[in-house]
């Protein structure tokens, strides 16, 4: 066990006196070392080798003074002597060194003077030795107090993945496996981690496999066995005769080593792997990504990736900000001056829970807990400040057991348990350093209350009663409707119970109704991250009107759609939204608007939020078959249902008008979102007006014909099989019978604008574009403006990120202006015209070049930003100056729209609800 500082302090002093007159000829500089690793508690003999040999550059032979493998090089002068030059004799060491043996620190001295250089931070501290007692927490490396340093990409994490990794398939090769390999291994990255943490005394695990073993790693295994065993059975009930070896290993519990698990074997290769992963300095490894760093140890492709596999710290603050910390920190300011205050205020915090309900490996409950007791640490600061504390254990009251999860992977809710013992034990050396007493909860008596279950199938309360429960914060699994397997699928089946149309929600909606339904009549709050699905297109009318309408739920803050990643090279970003919610109402809420995805959000305080996560009243926009204006219907295109067999590529059609030269007013060309943006030419046979003689006739075309009927018999669907009987047309047709304009119906959503325009009647859609037949000016006008695109941007679904068009939610419930006069409208068709019109200036460049935002031309730049005035002014007075102001509005018109609508289906279910009056008999 570490000394504490008020122990080493008069240590040093003492020191520093007994060697004040070290620069007699006498002075031994190997017995001023010892005296100095004294001071803090330690055997210098144990940890370090004095006159240690190595071969500098030029195959020179050298001899470091003092060496501490991985750790610390010291050199020693005379006193006077020059300290650079020694500073640089002891970097000339590094090149005959191994990796792993680098050290972090280099200490130069000449009895009276001090020079200490952190190589990891670059920096150098110079003191007397008069000064050594001023100066000792420099050297906490040295005591076994570590600095927490957060470095979520730093290199070591990686470097740490690689070499447990490597172990772990090395151990795989030899039929080491599944349960007990995924066990062992999360014992052996306890332990790594305890070495260089001050759980277990410095480097006593190094120590061991280093010296205690056999360089061809055959008893390694046994040896860990014992260990496990050792660390498994309190001091008090060890073997009397135990070998010294092993009693220096702290009793830990927890249950971490209380499986007896079939004996492992190692080879000299697997041990070497093991000493270069002791050799690494774990203490710079947080335990946030503790879990992370297992899941990626266990599988050989994510472990190239490491980054991709936890959520960063920064977007966890994101969520755990505005649902606790910031209130209550604020509140410690508030209060700060007064102790009675403060010591009322350090109670309530802790008596706070948490509860993660798909916790992985730990990271939301990890930070969390960090977060919360370095506000404790604070609290303390200012209660205790110019007093001696002796019983740190007596003042912290913030511990993991106030901290819940379920977890549906067994291993995964392991490392959470494990990574907040680590979490816990990193905030007590902390806190130790401040007050200078030593504290560690060693043997581990409180866990974190984390179960491997089935959130979605256990009841909450079993784990945590809900009049106990503060906060309930996490990161369900992002999983869409198809990606959903079974099981899944059968989860939210079970939750989703007499919800009209949830066959179509993401997976995440599952913990938002289990959630809602859990704190009915509490005051706990609630904070998600999930995809930004649930807060657009189809799912938001589903899902959110039985969240306000049933179960009274009110938004109180959120994070509007940005990308949910980290600096991995190769991570896959995700677009997501954060959404704090609660069952009672706010006067504080905050919207957290980014000006792009990609940049930092800005708050902005707001009287309501919406599903939307816009500023306005609880609406949601349902599916709809009708506009509520009154426009012309759009439907979409056909649909060929025919295996491809009725499609004609370009590469194809030379070949089959050689064949089928009478063929040619059968084939139309064939457009859809792919082929109108980017100018692609497609085409299909359009057999709807053939005779049965015509079709006989032409061989190639009876081919294909042949092909869909067989496609179609094949299906499983009974709809598509009934479609064999008529092989020769499309599944599905809507064709217009006149000019149509078109509308892509997936498009990207770094584009401005939809590109839409107008099609000849000849040209056939597809089912993956929608059509208004014979559309005026005025309504491509407006659909192509930007208040369209915003409503669009807010309402309708994504096709990964991009946009995917819905006609009876975006068309059909878009609020066109009314009670317009001949000048608005002939202003907004002269508009439209000059877009047509500004595009023909650019006959060879595809629409997809026109509207990419980086080559997008000036011109047309300038003909949309008119269309687009042209129309805000048709729906008042002045032009909107900013997205949130355009949907706003929309969303305001809209209601009005609806109100009226609303009191008709209200009357309509009225009357069809009226009994029936009894004829007499």
């Amino acid at each position: 066990m570490p000394l504490s500082w008020n122990e080493i302090k008069p240590r040093a002093i003492k020191f520093s006196k007994e060697w004040e007159n070290a620069e007699k000829e006498n002075a031994d500089s190997q017995s001023f070392w010892v005296d100095f690793f004294k001071v803090f508690g330690i055997s210098q003999r144990r940890v370090s080798t004095f006159e240690h040999s190595v071969k500098k550059l030029g195959n020179k032979d050298g001899r470091i003074d003092l060496f501490w493998k991985g750790r610390l090089i010291i050199e020693h002068k005379s006193k006077g002597r020059d300290l650079d030059k020694a500073f640089q004799q002891a970097i000339d060491y590094f090149p005959g060194l191994k990796e792993e043996e680098l050290p972090k620190y280099i200490l130069v001295s000449d009895f009276e003077n001090f020079r200490l250089y952190d190589l990891d931070e670059n920096s150098q501290h110079d003191f007397l030795l008069s000064e050594l007692h001023k100066n000792i927490k420099l050297f906490g490396f040295i005591a076994g107090y570590q600095k927490i340093v957060i470095r979520e990409e730093d290199p070591i994490n990686i470097k740490a993945a690689e070499k447990m990794g490597k172990l772990h398939d090395l151990l795989k090769e030899i039929g080491y496996e599944g349960h007990e390999l995924e066990i062992y291994l999360v014992r052996l990255l306890f332990m790594l981690f305890a070495d260089d943490t001050g759980i277990f005394e410095k480097d006593i695990l190094w120590d061991f496999v280093e010296n205690q073993t056999s360089e061809d790693g055959s008893d390694l295994a046994i040896k860990l066995h014992q260990l496990f065993q050792v660390l498994n059975t309190p001091k008090e009930k060890r073997l009397k005769n135990l070998d010294e070896i092993y009693s220096q290993f702290p009793y830990v519990n927890g249950k971490l080593f209380e499986e007896n698990l079939r004996l492992a074997a190692f080879d000299s290769k697997m041990r070497e792997i093991f000493i270069e992963s002791c050799a690494m300095d774990w203490s710079l490894i947080s335990p946030a990504i503790f879990g992370s760093l297992f899941q990626s140890i266990m599988d050989k492709n994510e472990r190239r990736n490491l980054g991709a596999h936890y959520t960063s710290e920064k977007n966890i603050m994101k969520l755990i900000k505005p649902l606790f910390l910031d209130e209550l920190w604020d509140e410690f300011h508030k209060i700060n001056g007064s102790s009675k205050k403060l010591a009322e205020f350090h109670k309530q915090i802790g008596e706070l829970k948490f509860f993660d309900p798909a916790c992985g490996s730990g990271n939301f409950l990890i930070i969390a807990y960090r977060e919360l007791r370095l506000l404790e640490f604070e609290i303390l600061k200012t209660i205790h400040k110019g007093e001696r504390v002796t019983s740190i254990e007596n003042i912290i009251w913030i511990s993991i057991d106030q901290f819940y999860g379920i977890e549906i992977d067994e291993w995964a809710s392991r490392i959470a348990e494990v990574a907040m013992w680590l979490i816990d034990h990193q905030l007590n050396m902390q806190i130790s350093e401040k007050f200078g007493s030593y504290f560690v909860r060693i043997p581990l008596k409180k866990t974190a209350n984390i179960i491997y279950a089935n959130s979605l199938q256990t009841d909450w309360e079993s784990l945590v009663p809900k009049n106990e429960l503060s906060y309930i914060l996490g990161n369900p699994p992002f999983i869409g409707k198809k990606e959903q397997n079974k099981q899944q699928k059968e989860d939210l089946k079970q939750i989703t119970t007499g919800i009209k149309g949830a066959g179509v929600l993401d997976y995440v909606t599952g913990w938002y109704l289990k959630a809602s339904q859990y704190i009915q009549d509490t005051k706990i709050k609630v904070a998600f991250v999930s995809t930004n699905s649930i807060s657009q297109g189809e799912q938001v009318g589903i899902l959110w009107n039985e969240l306000i309408n049933k179960y009274k739920i009110k938004i109180h803050f959120a994070h509007r759609t940005f990308r949910w990643d980290n600096e991995a090279k190769a991570n896959a970003a995700v677009h997501v939204v954060i959404i704090g919610f609660a069952n009672f109402e706010t006067k504080n809420k905050v919207l957290f608007d980014y000006e792009d995805i990609k940049s930092d959000a800005h708050e902005i305080k707001v009287k309501n939020i919406n599903p939307y996560l816009i500023e306005g009243n609880d609406i949601v926009v349902f599916k709809r078959t009708k506009s509520i204006s009154n426009v012309p219907e759009m439907q979409f295109g056909n649909m060929a249902n025919d295996g491809g067999n009725l499609i004609i590529k370009e590469t194809e059609l030379i070949d089959l008008k050689k064949k089928e030269p009478n063929a040619q007013k059968f084939i139309r060309p064939l457009l859809g979102s792919v082929e109108f943006i980017n100018s692609k030419k497609r085409y299909c046979l359009w057999l709807q007006d053939i005779k049965p003689n015509e079709l006989r006739e032409f061989k190639e075309i009876q081919k294909r014909v042949s092909l869909v009927k067989k496609t179609r018999e094949n299906s499983s669907r009974k709809a598509t099989k009934k479609l064999a009987s008529t092989p020769y047309l499309f599944g599905e047709i809507r064709q217009p019978k006149t000019d149509y304009l078109i509308i892509p119906r997936v498009s990207s959503e770094n584009r401005y604008y939809i590109p839409i325009g107008y099609v000849d009647k000849n040209t056939i859609v597809t089912d993956r574009c929608a059509f208004v037949g014979n559309a005026n000016l005025f309504l491509f006008g407006i659909l192509t403006s930007d208040l369209h695109m915003t409503w669009m941007k807010y309402t309708c679904g994504r096709l990964k990120s991009d946009y995917n068009y819905s006609i009876q939610i975006v068309y059909n419930n878009y609020p066109f202006p009314k009670d317009i006069n001949d000048k608005q409208k002939e202003r907004v068709e002269k508009a439209a015209q000059k877009v047509l019109d500004t595009r023909l200036e650019f006959p060879d460049s595809s629409l997809a070049d026109l509207y990419d935002p980086l080559a997008m031309p000036a011109s047309l730049v300038k003909a949309h930003n008119q269309l687009d005035k042209a129309v805000d002014l048709c729906y008042r007075p002045q032009a909107f100056t900013n997205e949130r102001a355009r949907i706003e509005f929309l969303f305001d018109l809209y209601s009005q729209y609806m109100t009226p609508l609303l009191a008709e289906m209200d009357k309509k279910q009225k009357k069809k609800r009226k009994p029936r009056k009894l004829k007499n008999i």
